[in-house]
């Protein structure tokens, strides 16, 4: 795959965003540097520049993290672990702490992300000294993340989240998996546009690309970000 070309305004993105990955990767350990891969379009399309990035480097197996909260879709957690295997991805699979038969799921957003997201991924950052986490997040898909930086520090434990396509659009996205060839989730197909836990993801209609997420837990997108979710 070709990742740095000049003959769109879409291929001056990925330029762009490749040259963000090489600056980060000079400045800092490729062990100490995670993907937060969801399984999802966005956080794949990182991936995939950055597999690019790390083989130009000599650097064969990316290491990502994977949130695993026990009610992801069956189809999303298929799709990473055999891309994991096809890509040679240094996949490391988070899970909460908790009963997840006996957690009231959905009950209380703000409490449940935490408990099944946010803590979990915290421990793994702070077990596996990470120091730069990769996302897959876009200022154009929800309010809260409109001034997102692209770089920023995080504590607890102390780490830098990197989002290199914040300026990047659904059409981006899209635009990029098609000309790369690149693997994506069959639920894509059956007219999901976004894809988080089942509880909270329904098939929605309307014109926001997140409009099947749950709308209590998107109203409090911006707390959750401050907690530690990315």
């Amino acid at each position: 795959m070709t990742i740095i070309t000049f003959n769109s305004l879409l291929d001056e993105k990925i330029a762009d965003t490749a040259a963000q990955m090489k600056r980060v990767l000079r400045e800092h350990d490729p062990l100490k540097i995670a993907v937060a891969w969801t399984g999802g379009k966005d956080s794949t399309v990182v991936l995939a520049i950055w597999r690019e990035v790390l083989k130009a480097e000599g650097i064969l197996t990316p290491l990502c993290f994977s949130i695993d909260t026990g009610v992801k879709f069956p189809e999303v957690m298929s799709f990473r672990d055999n891309l994991a295997e096809d890509w040679n991805i240094d996949l490391k699979v988070i899970r909460p702490e908790v009963d997840i038969k006996a957690y009231p799921i959905a009950k209380d957003t703000v409490s449940c992300c935490r408990d099944l997201k946010i803590i979990p991924l915290q421990k793994a950052l702070a077990k596996e000294s990470i120091e730069v986490l990769i996302t897959g997040i876009r200022r154009d898909e929800h309010p809260s993340r409109a001034a997102r930086e692209p770089l920023e520090h995080r504590e607890n434990p102390d780490h830098t989240v990197f989002n290199p396509i914040l300026e990047w659009t659904e059409m981006d996205i899209w635009s990029f998996i098609t000309m790369h060839e690149i693997p994506h989730c069959e639920l894509y197909d059956k007219g999901y546009r976004s894809l988080g836990c089942q509880p909270c993801t329904v098939l929605g209609e309307g014109e926001g690309e997140r409009q099947g997420r749950n709308k209590d837990k998107e109203k409090n997108l911006e707390l959750l970000t401050s907690l530690g979710y990315f």
